[in-house]
């Protein structure tokens, strides 16, 4: 089964080159690790997944994706770097660029570019769904913080619910830095996350203050460029994306790259609060659910008996059910052993409170509203919005 990305603004544009870098990388590695045949079972299973052959002429596979931006020069340099690798490449008409962008304004990536641009950027994505013989879903990767990545990325979401309402919709967005990249990216993260919360499937959240101390204080970088916070994110995407044996039998690798069992609803509101009151006490991050993905040497031995401690569940939650393994004996990216967790957790309940909050002190004063009043954003629109995400942070607070 296969998967259409859509990478939307700068920062989707420029994670999904490097995920596609390191999918390609990590599954041309596999045909010449051993046993052969498990090797090129998994190749075959990712180029499925990710690639398509007989759309790029027979000589480097084309990957299925969508390129979309409302500027021309991140998506020129990233349709450049793909050729350059000479292992993989973009189709040739797979983008969608326009001469100007959104000013970091979601209210003028929401209302005014993606409504005027809705049917170019539909029938891209269209034309590489009817590509796959079998489509998993479609993942989407985006900023919450500017304007076309977060705007346009909303907007492109809800048509994709329209147009494909029983497909999996996987939205991945990179949450800005809390010391600020653009003085709105809290208006802009709220517009965001309320509305991809009513259209998506499941949203996969990387922080990039999260992912600067990875690159600081596990990879030793004296000077931390974005293009190293994008490396990272690329690879634990694609050690989560990449072919995995999702039961006990590793007789073949399964064909759906999406078939987490996503539990990404918060419960009502005061669920299980009094139970689980002294546990958040002692500082643990009680879960909904959680998949481990296991890769390389001594996998099926490994003692995952740790995520089983009903501790890190809701006590109304069966920890046997709220845990997930999928195993793949073979190295990640020349890993010898690679560990990837995937949370949906109360991890980020003070990102998203500290978000919310310094947003509306902002909407409290009406600092820079009139930038999207006029885009037709009202202020009782910033209301709802506000509300939907304080009931999200109340519902996951008291699990």
């Amino acid at each position: 089964m296969s998967v259409v990305t859509v990478q939307l603004g700068q920062c989707g544009n420029q994670i999904g080159q490097e995920l596609f870098d390191v999918i390609s990388n990590d599954s041309n590695d596999a045909r010449t690790c051993s046993p052969r045949a498990q090797g090129k079972a998994y190749h075959a299973c990712s180029q499925e997944r990710f690639f398509n052959e007989e759309a790029s002429g027979g000589t480097v596979p084309s990957a299925r994706a969508v390129l979309i931006d409302m500027e021309p020069k991140v998506i020129t340099r990233t349709i450049a770097t793909a050729a350059k690798s000479g292992r993989w490449k973009y189709g040739e008409q797979s983008f969608f660029c326009q001469k100007q962008g959104s000013g970091n304004n979601w209210a003028n990536g929401f209302r005014v570019h993606g409504p005027r641009h809705q049917e170019a950027m539909g029938d891209l994505v269209r034309r590489e769904v009817e590509r796959c013989d079998r489509l998993a879903g479609i993942l989407t990767m985006m900023s919450v913080a500017g304007g076309t990545g977060s705007g346009v990325g909303t907007y492109v979401t809800q048509c994709l619910r329209d147009d494909y309402p029983h497909t999996f919709i996987l939205n991945q967005l990179t949450w800005p830095y809390c010391t600020g990249e653009v003085i709105v990216q809290n208006y802009n993260s709220v517009l965001t996350l309320s509305h991809l919360y009513q259209y998506s499937d499941a949203i996969l959240v990387h922080e990039n203050d999260a992912v600067h101390r990875i690159c600081a204080q596990l990879m030793n970088i004296k000077h931390i460029s974005f293009s190293d916070v994008n490396k990272v994110i690329a690879h634990q995407l694609g050690s989560v994306l990449q072919p995995a044996h999702t039961g006990h039998t590793h007789s073949q690798y399964s064909r759906n790259p999406m078939g987490i069992d996503w539990q990404v609803r918060a419960p009502s509101v005061g669920q299980g609060a009094a139970e689980t009151r002294g546990i958040r006490e002692l500082g643990f991050n009680t879960s909904l659910a959680n998949l481990l993905i296991l890769r390389g040497k001594d996998v099926s031995s490994a003692d995952t008996g740790g995520f089983l401690d009903p501790a890190l569940y809701c006590p109304w939650l069966p920890a046997e059910g709220a845990i997930s393994t999928w195993r793949s004996p073979l190295p990640f990216n020349k890993y010898e052993k690679s560990a990837t967790l995937v949370s949906n957790s109360q991890s980020l309940l003070k990102p998203l409170d500290h978000m919310v909050g310094k947003a509306w002190n902002m909407f409290a004063s009406r600092a820079y509203i009139h930038q999207y009043t006029k885009f037709g954003i009202s202020e009782e629109d910033f209301l709802d919005c506000f509300t939907c995400l304080e009931q999200v942070i109340s519902s996951y607070r008291y699990l």
